[in-house]
């Protein structure tokens, strides 16, 4: 059996992704280290985890993921030491039909996110928020609805399925976060690690590094050689953090079939 061989994007995919950075702010490169090589992964790049800052995520949708399926994520965070933030994000986007009047709001940001195989385009209307206003939502205390400002409040509601307000969105969540950015010897620029703690003992270590769209290729290239010489897998089946967090806590919603 030969050695696993790393996932490329397509000729057609790589046409997409380069009509979608030439409009986009940002540019963010993801890795997803399987299980058995994330203890390794940490030690190899000298991460401690002490270091680490600690995060609150939650999000907010129906059981059945209602929002999810349109392509809108609502998503807030509490972060250790820090003020937390709230996001509307929606994905996927098309940079050339994002209207000039939302990109023009403070907060507002296109980004390609790309990974082994694979990218996406999203564009996410982020606000600072109080950390203390985010507990008393997740215990009840709060309508969720609070923690959006009035443009995000709008822009879900253009995009959100009709009828569904944020008061009608169910908690999910939250989940710890390990949050670590390091400037690596070897690695021409910031790398920054996340360990995503989920209830029932899984995890997902996910290595990332942001840059200007015009880098993403140099940077990338880089990344690869930096991290297969540290003999990180980048072969590995990729891991949506949102997505599994998502499915996790909506599975917990659901209600039990009939007669169990």
């Amino acid at each position: 059996m030969g050695e696993p061989t790393e996932k490329v994007l397509s000729t057609e995919q790589l046409i997409s992704v380069i009509r979608l950075l030439k409009g986009a702010d940002s540019a963010e490169l993801k890795l997803s280290v399987p299980d058995a090589g994330q203890r390794s992964a940490i030690s190899v790049l000298g991460l401690d985890p002490l270091e680490a800052q600690i995060r609150q995520v939650a999000f907010f949708d129906t059981p059945q993921l209602a929002l999810q399926q349109a392509g809108v994520v609502v998503r807030a965070r509490r972060v250790q030491g820090k003020p937390g933030d709230s996001v509307v994000k929606l994905r996927p986007v098309d940079p050339d039909q994002v209207p000039s009047s939302l990109r023009k709001l403070p907060g507002f940001g296109v980004e390609v996110d790309a990974m082994p195989g694979g990218f996406i385009c999203s564009g996410r209307l982020k606000a600072p928020v109080d950390g203390v206003e985010v507990r008393d939502v997740l215990h009840g205390l709060r309508p969720i609805r609070k923690l959006f400002t009035k443009e995000q409040r709008a822009l879900y509601a253009r995009h959100a399925p009709e009828g569904l307000g944020m008061d009608d969105l169910s908690v999910l969540g939250p989940i710890f976060v390990l949050k670590l950015k390091a400037s690596l010897e070897g690695f021409d620029g910031r790398m920054v690690a996340e360990m995503w703690l989920y209830p029932d003992g899984g995890r997902i270590l996910e290595l990332s590094t942001k840059c200007l769209p015009s880098e993403t290729f140099d940077v990338a290239a880089n990344g690869r050689a930096f991290l297969r010489g540290k003999g990180v897998d980048l072969s590995a089946e990729q891991q949506t953090k949102t997505r599994r967090a998502l499915e996790f806590f909506a599975a917990e919603l659901a209600p039990l079939p009939v007669g169990t």
